[in-house]
């Protein structure tokens, strides 16, 4: 009992507006909701978290929080809970005080999670297992919450602030951007202290990436079923502790380390978004442990079957579904949210099954409950947003269906990108739409063109190198049959599953990896480059990497392709240095004021219309313009002209008349090395299977 020699055994009433654990410097206020339980115990643990010390029985309780105030306890301090209440599944209970909670606001983890089966709050081994009630103490098996030093999270962080149009985002996971760098401190890799060294910002910084999308930081538990199979779960998609980073990407500083990784990256000029989960948690289905939200009261905080509450709402297909329309989960969300942009400095979120998030009693809806308290936070106005436009429940496909503040993920964008490249009949048709920021999607409500998340490639699925490398995937490593993953990704193999020798299938590749990021880049809306992708990564694939934490995920550095990183720089230059590429508005063919022409154009390679009726329309042309219907657009004076050219064979293509002005080629995909080629005439040949991008000079610019 030294440990706690300096603490009183006696709780003081204490305040239940804070939930957490906060130290004010004399003691420590404690407070956690509860609806549906009959007491909360306080439980105080040595250090190491292996030896409970300490039971308190909270002494108050305020509507639904319980709380009390216990002097002398220090930052440091291991504590969990255990809450008393009925044990009745069918009913939709399952309180055991055998089971040590962890705090849903705890900053920081003590030891770790098993998968020991005294973590079930039932007996596995009973008939109709999960009515049955186990009596074993949980303790020894689960981690522990910490008392956080208040220093170690001021609340004085803003976010950066770059606005939408100039965004470019590269997403990518902590362990696997830096585990295999060589030029990361080996100390350091696969931590937060590890992603932003130098090695990591110039890397980043040369490529014009102005955001950092990182897969999920939150503590997560891993499944029981992957760690029988020798895996973890690697993405993060798993979370239990929305206010804790996740223990595993800690490095030398500790906890200290994310917010000293958040301020290199803003001195470099580049955003932080998160990946964030809060669509459910890692304590699964019926059968899945109680490790906290379960046992605190699991009726209030998760969404359960309406004539079955013994069972969850599985909108997720993780098992359970939070119940973000409850007030208590709604402001567990908002609070972990605002923590982590004033006291972590994140600029932004990328919701995980957004979908979920708008879902009320009658289906979803943009303007329920949770959305429309998250839209009037203060705070939360600040930062970026952006949802992933689905889930598995009903109505879940969503994409345009959110409110005018997020942006979206636009997995129609990067269908028809793959689709159009490898030749799809009325790929040409779906592609101009993708061009100008699929408009008929998007605008409505008074979006902006940057709602439209653009990519060809993301963590979930193939990598964009093996979209040109595998038409089948091959999960076979993940133990599940292969059966898991994306059965149909658009992807095609130019005659050879897998790497290849051949130098015609090697350099045919190369060009369709160019076409993709090119169209990528060259479309209105917001790039998003999934990182690797800039140099050729690899997963061999695999699909649904997401329980591979190995070299499968690791980006192999050495291996990158020098020559895409350059060229995927020049379309990032290119973008940078031309507004017109980078439009706030939609474009709909209106005659602008200052010169009469239209602020955009179709039309063939020889200027005529295109027949927009042929389904193997190959050779399509845009010429782009200001706005004509806003006031930045008004004052844009730059031009730009695309080239499609998806066809076999080379094709001349008459430009638009400029005299005096000059148009220069910026871009020509069937290079890998992007020269600036001023065009003297009217006429320049476009290759086959290309994409040449031009950009008008004024006479005095030439």
């Amino acid at each position: 009992m030294t440990y706690h020699a300096t603490v009183s055994a006696q709780l003081e009433p204490g305040t239940p507006f804070r939930l957490g654990a906060h130290f004010d410097g004399g003691g420590t206020n404690f407070a956690v909701f509860s609806e549906h339980a009959d007491q909360v115990l306080l439980c105080l643990f040595s250090p190491d978290g292996k030896t409970e010390e300490m039971r308190l029985p909270l002494p108050e309780r305020t509507g639904a929080i319980w709380h009390g105030y216990l002097p002398g306890v220090k930052p440091g301090t291991v504590y969990g809970y255990r809450v008393l209440g009925p044990y009745r599944p069918e009913a939709g209970h399952r309180f055991n005080r055998n089971k040590l909670l962890i705090d849903p606001y705890t900053r920081e983890f003590r030891g770790s999670f098993t998968d020991h089966t005294a973590t079930f709050g039932y007996l596995s081994s009973a008939p109709e297992a999960d009515l049955s009630f186990d009596s074993r103490d949980s303790a020894p098996f689960v981690a522990k919450s910490v008392v956080s030093d208040p220093a170690d999270f001021p609340l004085d962080a803003q976010p950066l602030s770059r606005g939408w149009p100039d965004t470019l985002i590269y997403e990518g996971h902590v362990r696997g951007l830096t585990m295999r760098n060589p030029d990361v401190p080996a100390p350091l890799r696969g931590t937060f202290d590890g992603l932003a060294t130098p090695a990591m910002l110039d890397h980043l910084t040369r490529l014009g990436v102005t955001a950092v999308e990182l897969l999920p930081v939150q503590a997560i538990k891993s499944e029981g079923a992957l760690s029988g199979r020798g895996l973890v779960n690697y993405w993060g998609y798993n979370t239990i502790g929305f206010f804790a980073p996740e223990p595993r990407y800690l490095g030398p500083a500790g906890v200290r380390g994310f917010r000293a990784m958040v301020d290199r990256f803003h001195a470099a000029g580049i955003e932080v978004i998160l990946d964030v989960v809060y669509n459910h948690s890692a304590e699964g289905d019926h059968l899945g442990p109680t490790l906290s939200f379960r046992g605190l009261d699991n009726a209030s905080y998760y969404r359960l079957q309406t004539d079955a509450p013994r069972y969850y709402v599985n909108d997720t297909g993780c098992g359970n579904t939070l119940n973000v329309t409850h007030p208590f989960v709604t402001r567990l969300i908002l609070d972990s949210l605002r923590f982590w942009v004033q006291a972590m400095g994140v600029d932004g979120f990328r919701f995980d099954l957004a979908s979920t998030l708008c879902r009320e009693a009658d289906g979803f809806d943009r303007t329920g409950r949770f959305m429309t308290a998250l839209r009037q936070d203060p705070v939360l106005a600040e930062v970026k947003l952006i949802a992933e436009p689905w889930d598995i429940g009903p109505g879940g496909y969503q994409l345009g269906g959110f409110p005018a503040k997020f942006a979206e993920w636009n997995d129609r964008f990067r269908d028809t990108v793959r689709k159009f490249w490898r030749g799809d009949a009325h790929g040409a048709q779906e592609l101009g739409s993708a061009l100008l920021g699929t408009a008929h999607v998007f605008d409505k409500r008074g979006r902006r063109v940057w709602s439209s998340i653009n990519y060809a490639a993301s963590h979930d699925g193939f990598t964009l190198a093996d979209t040109t490398q595998y038409e089948e995937r091959h999960n076979e490593a993940n133990g599940e049959g292969n059966r898991d993953g994306h059965k149909v990704n658009f992807t095609e193999n130019f005659g050879i599953e897998g790497p290849t020798d051949d130098p015609t299938i090697i350099a045919a590749r190369a060009q369709r990896r160019r076409n993709m990021l090119a169209t990528v880049f060259l479309s209105q809306g917001t790039p998003m480059l999934l990182a690797g992708d800039e140099g050729g990564h690899t997963q061999l694939g695999n699909n649904n990497a997401y329980c591979q934490d190995n070299e499968t995920t690791w980006i192999d550095w050495a291996a990158l392709d020098p020559e895409q990183i350059a060229f995927t720089a020049a379309l990032a230059r290119v973008r940078r240095e031309n507004a017109v590429l980078r439009q706030m508005d939609f474009l709909h063919g209106a005659t602008r004021e200052t010169d009469h022409r239209k602020d955009v154009e179709w039309r063939g390679f020889d200027g005529k219309p295109l027949n927009w009726s042929d389904p193997q329309l190959a050779q399509l042309c845009l010429h782009l313009r200001g706005n004509a219907e806003s006031v930045t657009g008004k004052a844009l004076d730059d031009e730009a002209f695309l080239a499609v050219n998806r066809s076999d064979a080379d094709a001349d293509l008459l430009l638009p008349p400029t005299a005096p002005d000059l148009w220069v080629r910026e871009i020509d995909t069937s290079e890998p090395e992007q020269t600036a080629t001023p065009i003297v005439g009217e006429r320049i040949v476009v290759p086959a299977h290309s994409i040449s991008a031009f950009i008008l000079r004024r006479g005095s610019e030439t």
